[in-house]
């Protein structure tokens, strides 16, 4: 039976998993933390609209308004937010409750402002759009569609208690029911859009802060890993000079002292432990991946060889190639040490050992002008569905039939993006047939990693 084909999947460790409660959870816990200042500006900002509308069609258009009335309920809006701005400081954010309860409000304060001039007649009914837009963008799923029910229960029941619409003195503005049907139907309607669609924008948002907030960890780690590097390169350095003069001394005194001396053994020994330190200090001094200028060099093979060497002998062969072009020479290219480019690739053959069937190449060449390193395996392949979307977070899930469910994409993201960012690009495919697996490549302009300075 063929395998199901893949959706990828590339962890990064701790980093992950240490973000997974909190920073990588669902996109709800990104939601709904709007500022105080935010909903009191916007009410202001209607309080204004209202006041004006309202008074340009009593003085302006001398049409008969119940004046008292609609002041009275744009007053209530007006001294909320005065009770807010003096009751809480303007730049807290607001909990989901007290977001939902404002926005509640605002949507009840302006549905009888247009119950009390004229219900579903009055044009003006449409802007009960406007908070539940604001609720779709700031609020949960859950929470938003409350408010979109709210409004359109609000509309349905104006008929009941709506007061006529505001028209020349002594005229009566009638209108037939299917214009009130119309104006139903299309508050629905827009309610129905403006929620959705400003409801995926906020979750895709949320989606990609959370996804550059993992790939900012990634390289924090990588960072503090680097200058965890440089410290030990320091103390070997540091320590190396006391060592070298304990180990004279004792060297010295085992000269001078006759072999029956009782103190010739404890001497003897000190300096045994004197080279065993000074073979451990080499050691790290050898292994270690300082920031100088020799180890911030690395020839494009070691490069591939460091990446792909951790996921050697997992039951799957991992094969490194490296070849030049055509057109260039056939001494492989120094590049810049980059953390980015480590971490990116080694994701890459991570997700490539974890659905290979036997084997996968780490392939890199050069021309010129362009370094491309390129990642293939023979397993199912990424999902056809899936592989035009990649490189965004969170795209898909894996299928019943593949171990590890959850969100995917991120990794990918993570990785395309530390790529992106030393100024490379990714490409994406299925091997052609009879052949099967993916292959990711990764191309950069030659100039972007090779060191300068060489000799």
């Amino acid at each position: 039976m063929d395998e199901p084909a893949r959706t990828p999947n590339l962890e990064f460790g701790d980093a992950i998993f240490t973000l997974a409660p909190e920073g990588l959870g669902s996109a709800q816990s990104a939601l709904g933390r709007t500022r105080l200042r935010t909903f009191i500006a916007l009410r202001w900002l209607a309080v204004a609209g209202q006041t004006a509308a309202v008074l340009f069609v009593a003085f302006v258009l001398k049409f008969d308004v119940p004046l008292a009335a609609c002041l009275a309920i744009i007053a209530a809006s007006a001294w909320l937010n005065v009770f807010l701005s003096f009751a809480f400081q303007s730049q807290r954010l607001t909990q989901r409750w007290e977001a939902t309860v404002q926005l509640a409000f605002d949507t009840i304060q302006l549905a009888a402002l247009v119950a009390v001039t004229g219900g579903l007649s009055n044009p003006f009914l449409l802007l009960l759009v406007a908070p539940v837009t604001v609720a779709a963008l700031s609020l949960s799923r859950t929470r938003a569609v409350i408010i979109a029910l709210l409004a359109l229960g609000l509309a349905a029941f104006m008929p009941l208690v709506s007061m006529p619409l505001p028209w020349f003195y002594g005229q009566v503005a009638e209108l037939p029911p299917m214009y009130h049907i119309g104006q139903f139907a299309a508050l629905a309607v827009g309610v129905g859009f403006f929620s959705l669609s400003a409801s995926r924008v906020s979750q895709d948002e949320a989606k990609l802060v959370r996804a550059l907030d993992a790939a900012s960890v990634v390289m924090a780690r990588e960072q503090k890993i680097s200058a965890i590097g440089a410290m030990s390169a320091m103390t070997t350095h540091e320590l190396g000079t006391p060592l070298a003069t304990i180990h004279l001394v004792a060297k010295e005194l085992l000269a001078e002292i006759p072999k029956d001396d009782p103190r010739y053994e404890d001497i003897a020994l000190l300096a045994e432990q004197a080279d065993r330190c000074r073979a451990i200090l080499a050691t790290i001094r050898n292994a270690r991946e300082a920031t100088d200028i020799v180890h911030a060099r690395v020839p494009l093979e070691a490069l591939v060889t460091e990446s792909a060497a951790p996921f050697r002998g997992l039951g799957v062969a991992v094969e490194v190639l490296v070849r030049p072009g055509d057109d260039a020479d056939s001494r492989p290219p120094i590049l810049n040490r980059s953390p980015e480019i480590l971490h990116a690739i080694s994701a890459f053959v991570e997700n490539a050992v974890s659905f290979a069937e036997t084997k996968v190449t780490v392939q890199a060449s050069w021309t010129l002008d362009q370094i491309m390193i390129s990642v293939t395996d023979d397993g199912p392949g990424f999902a056809q569905e899936v592989l035009p979307k990649l490189g965004e977070p969170y795209v898909s899930q894996r299928s019943e039939g593949q171990h590890g469910g959850g969100d995917m994409g991120l990794g990918f993201f993570i990785a395309k993006t530390l790529i992106e960012r030393t100024g490379g690009r990714i490409a994406t495919r299925n091997q052609a047939p009879p052949r099967s697996g993916a292959v990711v490549q990764a191309l950069w302009p030659r100039a972007a990693l090779e060191a300068s300075g060489l000799d």
